[in-house]
């Protein structure tokens, strides 16, 4: 018989693998769907495991417990944000990203709102991801995408609450716009009116220089 060569995965060990990857991809699933529901303190590793169908030890042996799954989940969308949202992403393109993802998974912004609501949740976003953030809203100013006189901070901020207001005040959306959120109609009516305002804080940058040439 001829001899594994070495470095080379057997059949067996490569399925093992495959396995592994889709229980922690369902365990991620089904965490992001208990703590949307009842929060950090309120989800339960015997929900998440029930919903992803998996043994609740599983939990432990991968992430190392609840607290472990809720970081590596929050890790996930931060890295997935920093793909498409990133400092070579126009500014349109990133606010237009962070609705249709908002908008696609509701999910997301009802967690925001525990975590909001939450003495002492978890937080995975350290110093440097912050640092990144406001680095990036400077380079956009840089860039002529959002308006110099404006505060970083409080553009970041009204940005995050204007792609999540439609989660938070569904019905309210429902309601003004005769279509549900998930509808494509929703998206495109709201996610044109943000890209305009968007807009329009990059045309203020136009006419400072227009009222102050020489700044």
């Amino acid at each position: 018989m001829e001899p594994k060569r070495p470095g080379r995965r057997s059949p067996e060990s490569a399925e093992r693998v495959r396995d592994a990857e889709r229980t922690k991809r369902k365990l991620l699933d089904a965490a992001l769907s208990e703590f949307a529901a009842n929060g950090y303190d309120g989800a339960r590793v015997g929900e998440i495991a029930a919903r992803a169908g998996v043994n609740k030890q599983l939990i432990s042996y991968y992430f190392g417990g609840k607290e472990g799954l809720f970081r590596a989940m929050t890790r996930e969308w931060l890295d997935d944000e920093r793909d498409q949202a990133g400092p070579d992403v126009p500014a349109e393109e990133a606010l237009r990203w962070y609705l249709r993802d908002n908008l696609k998974d509701p999910r997301i912004g009802r967690l925001a709102m525990w975590q909001a609501l939450s003495d002492d949740p978890p937080e995975e976003e350290s110093e440097e991801d912050t640092a990144r953030e406001v680095a990036l809203m400077r380079e956009r100013q840089r860039r002529g995408e959002i308006a110099a006189d404006l505060d970083p901070a409080a553009v970041q901020i009204a940005l995050m609450g204007m792609t999540m207001a439609p989660v938070v005040f569904r019905r309210t959306a429902k309601r003004l716009f005769g279509v549900d959120i998930d509808d494509p109609d929703f998206e495109t009516r709201y996610g044109d009116t943000l890209s305009r305002i968007l807009a329009r804080l990059a045309e203020e940058t136009e006419h400072h220089h227009e009222r102050n040439p020489e700044s």
